[in-house]
């Protein structure tokens, strides 16, 4: 009886050490991940600079902090008219929308350090990534078995996917994006357009009888399911033919044969990109971050709803649905309240307007320090890069030129130690796939 007394207390013992130990490791990495006074100080400091900067800029919109260090909400005007509806509730467009500040600016950090272009070393760098991941890019109904035959699907993928990025972060100094709306029609800013060192428009958007409008420079275009199904007509939008095209979907066997039989001599790559949940959706934002991985500056033109909206137009075609249009214009203004871009529309025409109240770039980099460590991030707070790797992978690479490249370029080259790094799609903890070279 008392050796089942003395088993009993021993095994108590052990329980209540166990629980101990969980709560003290849960202490710790709470502990780990608290905030810092300067931390606090950041974020608050990048919420004050951010309301300021959209009551002073927004046109209108005002921005109002929420429950914590992180939640903003950006209301419209009451006497705007919403006309976008819930397809499936008939319900209108709200004039209210609340933002994460914290996971903008850890998210779009990462965005402006990586490449959005999907690759072969990608694929090779995931665990099972043929298997896993490849498949799901290319039309399904070819039966190719999820790719355990990795012969067969890099032979369809090989017009779309280089075997490395075929653009760094900071290629360019100055891009400018070019979306649809109609309101291009009443702003000539076809000559400012052209003057950016890379374009990049969307979809069928024409520039030929628009060049007063919307230029006719055009460096990417950034393409929707349903204009990769019409590459054809698309490859002749531009005169030069040097496109290069970034299809955000899924590859289509159709779109395979006309790469081959055309020909389309012009580069096709597939959009590799990062997740922003449920944030504004469309073509537009993912052009956006396309250009944010390559480019030093981006700016904007033809996506804003200005006061006074009615209905969303295009500038090249009759009037259309848009993309809940109000959301979309309310996260463009947190994009440019947070340093990552510059609105152009009929009411900011000036080419050398001033942006007031924009966070400064070190509030920005301590929110960004402070953002990782609340949100739990891959190697929250560091300043290494390649601290936020989920997955490292060493790769033969093939020796790069660099010296074409402008030197901010090359000086992130080495700031990465040479490393790519991929956005990790749909990660916990919003981590990074990075291929270090061998080399």
């Amino acid at each position: 009886m008392r050796l089942l007394q003395f088993g009993f207390l021993v095994a108590l013992a052990s329980g209540l050490s166990a629980i101990l130990i969980y709560i003290a490791g849960v202490s710790n990495l709470n502990a780990i991940h608290q905030l810092s006074h300067e931390d606090v100080e950041a974020l608050e400091s990048l919420q004050s600079s951010f309301r300021k900067c959209v009551n002073a800029n927004g046109l209108g919109l005002q921005a109002v902090t929420g429950n914590d260090y992180c939640q903003v909400i950006i209301n419209f005007p009451s006497d705007t008219v919403p006309k976008w509806k819930d397809p499936k509730t008939g319900e209108l467009e709200g004039l209210s929308f609340e933002f994460n500040l914290c996971e903008a600016v850890a998210t779009w950090e990462q965005v402006r350090n990586s490449t959005t272009v999907l690759t072969r070393e990608f694929i090779d760098a995931l665990p099972n990534g043929w298997e896993d991941y490849a498949w799901r890019r290319i039309n399904k109904g070819i039966l190719l078995n999820h790719c355990q035959n990795k012969t067969l699907c890099v032979e369809k993928l090989s017009l779309v996917l280089p075997e490395t990025p075929p653009y760094v972060p900071r290629q360019f100094d100055r891009c400018a994006v070019i979306g649809n709306s109609g309101d291009l029609l009443k702003t000539r800013f076809g000559k400012e357009i052209d003057g950016y060192d890379a374009v990049v428009r969307e979809n069928g958007a024409p520039t030929q009888n628009y060049t007063d409008y919307v230029g006719k420079k055009s460096t990417f275009r950034l393409l929707n399911r349903g204009s990769a199904k019409a590459l054809d007509k698309v490859v002749e939008l531009d005169e030069t033919r040097t496109e290069t095209l970034i299809i955000k979907t899924t590859i289509h066997d159709i779109m395979n044969k006309m790469i081959q039989e055309v020909p389309i001599n012009n580069p096709v790559y597939l959009m590799l990109g990062a997740s922003f949940g449920s944030a504004a959706k469309g073509t537009g934002l993912k052009a956006l971050e396309f250009a944010l991985s390559i480019c030093e500056s981006v700016d904007m033109y033809g996506f804003t709803v200005d006061p006074g909206y009615k209905e969303w137009t295009r500038y090249f075609s009759e009037s259309r649905q848009g993309h809940t249009p109000l959301h979309g214009r309310a996260y463009y203004q947190m994009m440019e309240c947070l340093g990552l871009i510059k609105i152009h529309s009929p009411m900011r025409a000036d080419p050398d307007r001033v942006v007031k109240w924009v966070p400064s770039s070190t509030t920005i980099r301590a929110a960004r320090v402070a953002s990782e460590k609340l949100l739990r991030r891959v190697g929250a707070g560091s300043e290494d890069p390649l601290a936020a790797c989920s997955i490292r992978k060493k790769q033969v690479r093939r020796s790069t030129v660099i010296s074409s490249l402008r030197k901010a370029a090359v000086e992130h080259r080495k700031f990465v130690k040479g490393t790519t790094l991929y956005p990790l799609e749909h990660s916990l903890g919003h981590g990074m796939v990075c291929t270090l070279p061998t080399d």
